[in-house]
């Protein structure tokens, strides 16, 4: 069993392609922060394409990471010279693997904050890149505004410092330039958030103003944020996956990534200093991403909680089972064709129906093995953003909310921690400390999950959304979450 490394990649089996480029000759152009799976399926796998055809060899990527839990990724992409196996699993069984190459080199922030900040002031940079997850800007959820009394935050304002936070490293990095006279790089969010760029501009222009008034000016004249959607199912690497990479390929790699064979992603053309030809490997470089990030957002992220708190209640622990069952992928197809598709404009080159659709094929491929748990996890920072604003565009609108304020429902009963067996749940959020009380609370207090201002705004006040609200509440309560299903979609 070889391990993957560098020296060994002309030794690997002649059936798992590996990098025909010359990885020595790379040129980091690209800083990314979050080297989770789904960059690696994402937007290095999109690297790794052009480098291919021979292009964007002066676009390499070195990783950073920030968070504790980053430890384990800089300990597998080090010991492996930043390669991994991408293994793409279609609903027919059949496996497409590949080696990837596009990342040259990994920076663990808490090891050395000043390498980060140099490599990012470094003149060949170009880019910097973000998966940080939906609360990794520092937004509250309501009024928009850049939460500035993070413990983080406050920490990283203080002059002289070394940098612990995405801000803290970044900004620090963008004043070296503004000093040096080297132009700003662009930030490239790809996060799940209506609005990226925008998003990822408030964040980083208040933490900068923060700091120094001029320099937030700096950032908010200089700095290019564009705005982007990106889309690929990418579930948590499991042992079986590194097995299975074992077995079938005879590698031995420490986080191989697994994927669908779906991949999507609309990028605004923003970028000063320049950028890889993306439009070559596939990407849709447009104008204007805001109808295809609606489109994601309200119909594959916010289904992806329509099906997953009401499945794991009725037992399901893996997607495909979920999306597989009719009475799931009627209700998702109900809430996508009559709530969510009347809140969007029409999208340039694709078919809404025929989109929805192939939501639910996606879902239903068994060969990913996605996990519920990796859906309900985070709910504060995912519904807020992917499924009220549905609802409140409906409630404006006159048009129906059942469907999402069940989806609502559904997650006040899920955080309540325990499922319709007595078996405890393990509610994986930031917010749990405050989640699960409410949620305990609502037998008695049927409202007192949705009073929380901080996630849900005023939608208690509106008497729409409450009485369709307690309804579901209560039937989930009573007659369990299969019954209340089949009562939707009746």
């Amino acid at each position: 069993m070889l391990p993957l490394t560098a020296r060994n990649l002309s030794s690997l089996p002649a059936d798992l392609p590996v990098p025909s480029y010359d990885r020595a000759a790379l040129r980091t152009g690209i800083v990314h922060f979050g080297v989770g799976g789904f960059h690696r399926a994402h937007e290095a796998m999109y690297l790794d394409r052009l480098m291919s055809a021979g292009t964007a060899l002066d676009w390499a990527i070195c990783g950073v990471g920030v968070m504790p839990f980053d430890e384990r990724m800089r300990d597998a992409l080090v010991a492996q010279d930043g390669l991994y196996t991408l293994v793409v699993k279609a609903p027919d069984g059949i496996l497409e693997p590949r080696v990837i190459g596009s990342i040259k080199e990994y920076l663990y922030a808490p090891d050395d904050p000043e390498a980060v900040v140099e490599k990012m002031a470094d003149p060949d940079v170009r880019i910097v890149s973000l998966t940080v997850t939906e609360g990794g800007y520092n937004i509250d959820a309501v009024t928009g505004e850049f939460l500035a009394d993070d413990p983080g935050v406050q920490h990283d304002l203080v002059p002289g410092v070394r940098p612990r936070t995405t801000f803290g490293l970044i900004t620090e990095a963008l004043a070296r330039r503004r000093a040096r006279g080297v132009a700003p790089f662009t930030i490239m969010s790809c996060d799940n958030i209506q609005g990226n760029g925008h998003a990822a501009r408030r964040s980083f222009v208040a933490f900068a103003r923060l700091r120094d008034p001029e320099l937030g000016a700096w950032v908010q004249e200089h700095v290019a944020f564009p705005n982007s959607m990106v889309d690929r199912i990418t579930p948590v690497t499991t042992a079986e996956d590194r097995e299975e990479v074992r077995r079938r390929f005879g590698v031995d790699d420490a986080w191989p990534v697994v994927c669908e064979p779906f991949t999507q992603w609309a990028l605004e053309d923003a970028f000063p200093l320049g950028r890889p030809p993306f439009e070559d490997a596939g990407v849709q470089v447009v104008a204007d991403v805001e109808p295809y990030e609606l489109m994601k957002l309200r119909l594959l992220n916010a289904s992806h909680q329509a099906l997953c708190y009401f499945g794991y209640l009725c037992g399901y622990r893996l997607v495909h089972e979920v999306a597989q069952d009719p009475l799931f992928a009627g209700f998702l197809l109900a809430y996508m064709d009559r709530e969510a598709t009347p809140t969007l404009a029409p999208v340039p080159g694709i078919d809404l129906d025929r989109y929805q659709r192939q939501l639910i094929e996606r879902f239903s491929n068994a060969q990913v093995k996605d996990t519920v748990a990796r859906l309900c996890a985070e709910s504060s920072d995912r519904i807020p953003k992917w499924l009220l604003p549905v609802i409140r565009h409906n409630l404006r609108t006159g048009g129906e909310i059942l469907r999402a304020t069940a989806v609502v429902a559904s997650w006040a009963r899920y955080a309540e921690g325990v499922d319709e067996k007595g078996q405890p749940i393990e509610v994986v959020d930031r917010l749990r400390d405050c989640l699960v009380p409410r949620a305990r609370r609502q037998h008695d207090e049927p409202l007192a999950f949705v009073e929380n201002r901080e996630l849900f705004g005023d939608l208690v006040d509106d008497e729409r959304f409450v009485a369709t609200y307690r309804t579901v509440l209560a039937s989930l309560h009573t007659k369990g979450a299969r019954a209340t299903l089949e009562d939707l979609t009746v």
